[in-house]
């Protein structure tokens, strides 16, 4: 096994306590970014399909939006531009932005408000007040609808980029660090049963030169109490018998 495809380390057991911890974070780091990614295309499938019915509309709007400017021109003439221009001295349609928190990821939502009093009220009394009313309506209507797009449109972009370096750091703890660690725990625990399995062949070697030794010395000892023992007897004797034979002269 090349280190390449394991961690780099000495195999002890603080090593191999180690490698189980960091196994453990991150198989727990695997799960928590496999739930964050779940609820990540959870939303973006919803914000897709958001999407999807806000442009069928905003189609529609434009579309109604377009015929009532065809009809107001018709009816007023071809100077509506100058009188809209001319009661106009700021915009009453703004946006602002909020924030909205999705699984830790920050996204932009933007929404619109009315601000001052509407200065179409007296527009095209003389003719075509309908129209004109008509048309601020329908315009009104599709820059809401462009306003929620927009929202849509940057939060999906937002996501989309979160989303695949989420799903990569998830591949790469799948299938790269997890597999690293486990192959570094294998190779600590093989090589500490191959050190304990050294270990207990030396000690079984040094307990085999041990009882040769200790067999040796116990027929050496065994040896010398036999030859004491023979001597004491010996010389026992020796002093035990005091009767002497009798001694006849011619």
């Amino acid at each position: 096994m090349s280190t390449r495809e394991r961690i780099n380390v000495f195999p002890s057991r603080m090593a191999l306590t180690n490698m189980k911890l960091r196994l453990k974070g991150a198989q727990k780091g695997h799960s928590l970014l496999k739930k964050k990614a779940d609820a990540l295309t959870l939303r973006f499938r919803t914000i897709l399909k958001k999407i999807i019915e806000t442009k069928v509309l905003m189609g529609e709007v434009m579309k109604m939006a377009g015929i009532a400017l065809a009809e107001t021109k018709f009816t007023m003439g071809a100077d509506i531009h100058n009188l809209v221009h001319h009661h106009i001295d700021k915009a009453r349609v703004k946006v602002r932005s909020k924030r909205d928190n999705v699984a830790g990821v920050v996204l932009p939502i933007f929404e619109h408000f009315i601000d001052g009093s509407d200065t179409f009220d007296m527009l095209g009394l003389a003719r075509g007040g309908q129209n004109v009313t008509k048309i601020k309506d329908q315009y009104l209507k599709a820059i809401e609808l462009l306003v929620e797009l927009a929202s849509l449109q940057t939060s999906f972009v937002t996501l989309d980029e979160v989303i695949k370096v989420t799903n990569r750091r998830v591949n790469a703890i799948e299938h790269v660090i997890i597999p690293q660690i486990e192959r570094t725990i294998a190779f600590i625990t093989t090589e500490l049963d191959e050190r304990e399995r050294e270990e207990f062949y030396r000690l079984k070697k040094i307990q085999e030169k041990k009882k040769k030794i200790r067999d040796v010395q116990e027929k050496v000892n065994a040896a010398r109490k036999a030859a004491e023992k023979f001597e004491e007897n010996k010389a026992a004797n020796l002093l035990d018998d005091a009767r002497d034979e009798d001694l006849v002269f011619d």
